[in-house]
């Protein structure tokens, strides 16, 4: 995301966004791409991460491979329980150069444009996200939508902005691991109230939609 991209969404240095990292600070390791948080190879990290969810989804092991991987995640799991940081030092939401912001939370998505006017991005369900029969689980869908209209909500109006309700159309079976373009844009935007709309298309394919309340955080509010 580029200077031209944020538009407005640079709010003064002074301004802070409650729990969130201010603006200003965002778009400053937008420009930048640090990589320092959680270093060069940390994008392997997140994906060897996904793709153990993927694996856990749908294999069956048998036992002694059931006990051998849980010995090896808990081993694992103490290492890096000794480099637990504090939310606002932690890489996953400010890696810009990784997919959903290096956050291994998300379903992993590009954004190819973000303005005040929309954001248009390129978004993956992958075998973790199997809610049945080959489709993705709707609550991941609305994970997507949530995560997506928030920016469109903070760019739409120059501040960092929290999720007040989010509605969700299912239109069509969301297919997995397969590239979908989801776009979110403001449509209007009353005092602190912003409502934001959001379609997820496969190609042509209208997969879900969506429309939501978000409320500009006031300076401090969590």
């Amino acid at each position: 995301m580029s200077d031209d991209e944020a538009g407005n969404a640079l709010p003064s240095a002074e301004h802070h966004e409650g729990g969130f990292r201010p603006m200003s600070e965002l778009m400053n390791q937008v420009r930048s791409v640090d990589t320092s948080r959680g270093g060069p190879h940390y994008g392997d990290f997140v994906e060897q991460v996904r793709t153990l969810m993927d694996r856990a989804r749908l294999a069956v092991p048998p036992d002694d491979l059931v006990q051998e991987a849980a010995g090896i995640l808990e081993k694992l799991n103490d290492r890096l329980g000794t480099h637990v940081h504090e939310e606002w030092d932690a890489p996953g939401w400010t890696r810009f150069d990784l997919p959903s912001r290096g956050n291994v939370t998300l379903p992993p998505y590009r954004v190819d444009r973000a303005k005040p006017d929309g954001v248009e991005a390129r978004i993956t369900y992958r075998t973790f996200h199997l809610g049945g029969n080959a489709a993705a689980h709707g609550g991941y869908v609305s994970l997507g939508f949530d995560d997506l209209m928030g920016l469109a909500g903070s760019l739409y109006s120059g501040s960092v902005t929290r999720t007040a309700s989010l509605t969700v159309d299912y239109r069509a079976i969301t297919p997995l691991n397969k590239e979908l373009q989801l776009r979110a844009w403001g449509e209007r935007q009353e005092g602190r109230k912003v409502w934001i709309k959001a379609t997820l298309h496969d190609g042509d394919l209208l997969c879900a939609e969506a429309h939501g309340l978000f409320i500009v955080l006031k300076p401090g509010q969590p």
